[in-house]
């Protein structure tokens, strides 16, 4: 049987380990809905909605951690959409948690070098400076890899079908990888040695781009390639709190 932890005992662990107040966002990351003081349970999403909200509320959770949390930019009118999401955990006196640009270039748990970890590449280095923070990977597998190999791994490591713009080599010594939306830098990622950029969603600006370059572009899914940073904070956390844990899966296709 899980134990209780308080609320705000792992809300400042996970202030400190992701450093979300050193990291520049348009998101406001760390505690954005405050919940119940003791929590047992915990789940874990990689966007907040009504369907998470709600499956986290059928699991009886007591703080739904997420890396796309309630708000972009400037806080947003309570009304509509938002409204009912912020409705909805307030009455379930959930806690909502946001990591979103913290735990995609954390160097521990975050997406992109877990995705390194999941494809068996070593990070090297950092590239792709967004907002004063370097996001993305370099990462080199052990030995050079058929590009077309390569796609079949990250279809069978992270379940879905990846789409490939194949501007550049035919064999991949180092591949650059940022999670999510990073196709814009396509042009950085070959400018720094990469033969290939692994990314989530694809962008009709990023082809030309890509050929320009001569980098061969991935798009492996914005959803999919963020599932992977949360759950392995999901495991850590598991490990330091007795604390029940669970995954929310609610792909979205993108």
């Amino acid at each position: 049987m899980p134990s209780s932890v308080k609320r705000d005992q792992i809300t400042g662990y996970l202030d400190e380990f992701l450093r979300v107040h050193d990291v520049t966002d348009s998101s406001p990351n760390g505690l954005q809905v405050q919940g119940v003081a003791d929590v047992s349970r915990v789940a874990f999403a990689v966007d907040v909605s009504m369907q998470t909200i709600a499956a986290a509320l059928r699991a009886k959770a007591h703080m739904l951690v997420v890396h796309h949390g309630l708000w972009w930019g400037s806080h947003e009118q309570i009304a509509g959409n938002m409204h009912g999401r912020i409705s909805a955990l307030i009455k379930g006196d959930l806690s909502l948690y946001a990591a979103h640009l913290p735990l995609d270039c954390h160097p521990e748990v975050g997406n992109n070098v877990e995705l390194a970890r999941l494809l068996e590449m070593d990070v090297m280095a950092w590239f792709g400076e967004y907002k004063g923070t370097a996001i993305g990977a370099i990462a080199r597998p052990q030995k050079a890899l058929k590009r077309d190999e390569l796609m079949k791994t990250i279809e069978k490591k992270l379940g879905a079908a990846p789409d490939l713009l194949p501007f550049g080599p035919a064999r991949v010594r180092t591949a650059g990888i940022i999670s999510g939306g990073g196709a814009m830098f396509a042009e950085e990622a070959r400018r720094v040695g990469c033969d290939i950029l692994i990314t989530g969603e694809s962008s009709h600006s990023a082809y030309h781009m890509a050929k320009e370059a001569g980098i061969n572009l991935v798009f492996a899914g914005h959803y999919a390639t963020e599932t992977v940073g949360l759950r392995a904070l999901e495991r850590r956390l598991k490990k330091l709190y007795p604390v029940a844990t669970r995954f929310i899966p609610a792909p979205t296709g993108y």
